[in-house]
Order: C-alpha cells, then structure tokens, then sequence
C-alpha cells in the first residue's frame, strides 16, 4: 500500500465508516483511554506547558538548520562503517533498498513498524524483487494477515478490530484454534514471529529519531519486535524521513519523553533503543551491514512556507486522539495512511490537492488538536491556511460556491446593496422556510449542505439596522 488507500472521496467513505458501531466505539473508547492516561503522564514531568515551548524550539532550530545536521548525521554513519543514501522521492527510495536485497540475494525481510515505509509503499517494491515481507510489530502484522489491510491509527494501527475479530482473522489464515484472550492471541503470533526473526535475510526499521552528533538512530516501541529486527539479520535498513533529526542527545532525551507521554500516556515506553552503525569487532550483537536511508519525499518544498511547521510532528498521534472528527469516521476515511489532524495537513502537502483536497475541511476547527500537539504545531491554523490555498490560489472550489461568495462580498461590500439585501432577504427565503422551527430546513441549492446538517436561522423581518433606529425614536419620544 502507499500512502494514498482506497479509491472513496472522503466524504464517500465517510458515509461508509459512519455506519460501523463497532470501530466507532472502539475509537471513542481508545480516544478517552489515551487522553487519560496522557493528561496523568504529562503532570508527572512538571509545567508541561514549559516542556511544550522547550520542544517546539528543538523542532524549529532543527529544521532551521536540517542540512547541517543531515550532512553531520550522514558523516558520522558513515565514519561508524554505515552507508548513507538520500532519497529525493519515494521511488529513489524503493530503488536503493531493492538493490540492497538483490545483492545480498535476500529472499525474506523481517520489518518493524515505519509509517515512512508505509507512505513510500515499500513493501510492494521489496515484493517485486522476489522477497517475502513479514511486518513484526503485532498490529500491523495483524493486518498484513487480514488482506493487507492499511493501519487506521499512526500509533496503534489495528484500533479497528477488537480481539474477537483478530481471533477470526487468525484463525482463517493461520489455523490459530484457541480462544480470543489478548495472551493467548499474544503468544501465538509471538511463536509465529520468533522464526521469522531468525530466518530473515534482511531486517528494516523506520527510525523515530536520528541523533546528527553520534550517526546513532532511535526507536520508541513498546515491543520487543524492533530489537529483534536490528539485531538477528546480518543486514539492516533504516528509513528515515529527512526531518526527523535531533542535534544531540541532549535533545533527544527532551522529545522522547514528549513522545512517550503524548502518545501512550506512558512516563517511559517499554523500549527505547539506540543504535549506531553495523556491529563492531568487539560486539557480539546486531547487523554485519547497516544502510540508512532518509527519504525527502516532497518534505523539501515544504521548508520556508507557510507550512513549514507541520515538519515538526513527532509521530505522536496526540492530536488523533482528541480530534472530534476523527472519532466518529475513523482513520480509512481520509484515504491516506495519515489520518486525523496531522494527516489532514501533511498529505495534501506530500500528495497533492487534487486528490486530497478535501482533507482540510475534515475538520471542526475546533483547535483541540493545536492544544493536545506536544511540538505546538499550529494545526488548526495551518488547515485554515489550506482551505484558503485551496479557494484563493488552486481556484479548486466548486464554480457556483465561488460565485456565490464574489455576489456576498459584492453585497456586503456597498452599504446600498447591503441594506436592500437584508430588506428583502426574508422574502427570498421564505419558501424554504419551516414555519414551526422558524428555520430553514432544506435550503436552495448552495445552501442544502449547511442546511440538512445544522439549524439554519431564517433572516429576521426586522433588520438590525431598523432595530436600532426604531429603538432610537422611541427612546426620544
């Protein structure tokens, strides 16, 4: 899959999901929980608003500064015996590990969670050169078995399925023959990935954070899968978005942290691995062969706009799961591997409007999201910014909404006009009056989405304009 999954509009898919219950509840369930558990975690390390400010400054110097510290990541790789490739779009990427596994003649890949991977379609270049992929971490292994299914959650990617439909998919494809407990579903796939671990070829991760000081990269699991991925195969890819780089350790001990609490609500995630280069003479663990790869991928032309700060997101999925939208459509409704918030901003950006276009205004603009976002990313404000990109310079508005918005601004622009539109308005609406509710309820054609959705006060008889003079005269008199 790549990052564009399904062929649906979102509005499309978004009367489909609305009628499943169960991934409603689900999502909902999962919003409370980790809101919850975030709020504990982020009072435990002190002024949280502080740590906010302190990150979002890491971010933006970071990205202020991304090709020194790309070229001293690369430099320090390289110097620990690793090799370096910059990937300017998503098939140079798939080129470059493809030709990996053809020379290493690999025949089986063993792979942790990298939504990076995902967004590059990775896995369907590594198919075509003849190498079985296996994905390791439990939720989206699970979701390779059910027909290769996209995650619906950047952070737990099978928030759709409760343990009773894993259990069937487990069954159906793996002749798994117990009950649908999460230890035993557990044990099972753990029992089935332990030899995949130990007969892959070739093992690859994505990479949380890059650390430009040591050439180190770091992954934040709550598994052990991705140790296993870096440590069994005699060869090891990293994929890492170009912007996900920290200058030192210093800083990424801030945004760990950061990450762990706003994603999980965890102090501290069961795993936090830090890894440089292929393994030394004196170790007796990891890779013989180590390949970092940093994907552009359209992240350049994202530098220097008004955009720019979106470049921040750590991954957290903090914004997902407060987002009001997103808990009733779920993740498959925006079409992308992305969803929520940060996928509303960021895909039209990697993707392009026109298939994306409506992503913006999947949205309340309720700033929930800018509010929940650990890097204070203004996400709300940048999906604003879309929707006038999209009006203002796209021209990609439907042809009768922008004539009827240059006959408002036409009207509310000339005191005349104005004052004989809001004369005759209630006239003019009448007919798609309700007369009990006082609203209109099925309005004219520009107005049938507002209107079958909302209530849609009719104009008044009475002018604010009369109001205030009638008000006048009979205060003098």
């Amino acid at each position: 899959m790549s990052m564009k999954i399904g062929t649906e509009s979102f509005k499309k898919a978004v009367k489909t999901e609305l009628k499943d219950d169960f991934m409603r509840g689900a999502v909902s369930s999962a919003q409370d929980r980790l809101r919850e558990r975030k709020i504990k975690s982020q009072e435990s390390l002190g002024n949280w608003e502080e740590w906010r400010s302190h990150s979002e400054e890491i971010r933006q110097h970071t990205l202020a500064n991304l090709d020194y510290y790309l070229n001293m990541l690369a430099e320090n790789v390289a110097e620990k015996g690793g090799h370096v490739f910059f990937a300017e779009t998503a098939e140079e990427a798939n080129q470059y590990v493809q030709k990996v596994l053809i020379d290493k003649k690999a025949k089986k890949v063993a792979k942790s969670k990298s939504m990076v991977t995902e967004e590059i379609d990775l896995n369907k270049a590594m198919e075509a050169v003849g190498c079985e992929v296996i994905e390791t971490d439990l939720g989206e292994y699970i979701l390779q078995i059910d027909d290769h299914n996209p995650p619906s959650h950047i952070v737990a990617p099978a928030l759709h399925m409760n343990k009773e439909q894993i259990q069937k998919v487990f069954t159906e494809k793996l002749g798994y023959d117990k009950s649908s407990a999460p230890e035993e579903l557990a044990l099972f796939a753990r029992e089935k990935l332990r030899q995949e671990f130990l007969t892959a070829d070739v093992g690859i991760t994505g990479c949380n954070f890059g650390v430009a000081e040591s050439g180190s990269f770091t992954l934040v699991t709550n598994e052990g899968n991705a140790r296993m991925v870096t440590t069994l195969p005699k060869t090891q890819i990293t994929v890492m978005g170009m912007e996900r780089i920290v200058p030192t350790h210093e800083e990424l001990e801030v945004l760990v942290s950061m990450l762990t609490r706003a994603a999980v609500g965890q102090n501290l995630t069961s795993y936090v691995t830090t890894l440089t280069g292929p393994r030394a003479d004196d170790e007796i663990d990891g890779p013989e062969e180590f390949h970092l790869v940093i994907v552009d991928n359209g992240r350049s032309k994202i530098l220097g706009t008004q955009f720019q700060s979106i470049l921040q997101c750590i991954r957290c999925a903090a914004c997902v799961n407060v987002c009001p939208v997103y808990r009733q459509v779920g993740g498959h409704s925006y079409g992308s591997i992305y969803p929520g918030p940060v996928g509303a901003v960021l895909t039209p950006l990697l993707g392009g409007y026109k298939d994306y276009k409506e992503l913006p205004y999947a949205s309340t603009l309720c700033g929930a999201c800018t509010e929940a976002c650990p890097v204070k990313i203004p996400l709300h404000d940048l999906l604003l910014e879309h929707r006038r990109v999209i009006v203002e310079e796209e021209k990609m508005s439907p042809v009768a909404e922008r004539l009827v918005m240059k006959g408002f601004g036409m009207g509310a622009s000339n005191a005349t006009l104005f004052k004989y539109g809001t004369k005759v308005a209630p006239t003019v609406m009448s007919p798609f009056e309700n007369k009990d509710k006082h609203m209109i309820t099925k309005g004219p054609k520009p107005l049938q989405a507002w209107t079958a959705t909302r209530d849609f006060p009719m104009p008044d008889e009475e002018n604010f304009r009369d109001w205030m003079q009638n008000r006048l005269k009979r205060g003098a008199k």
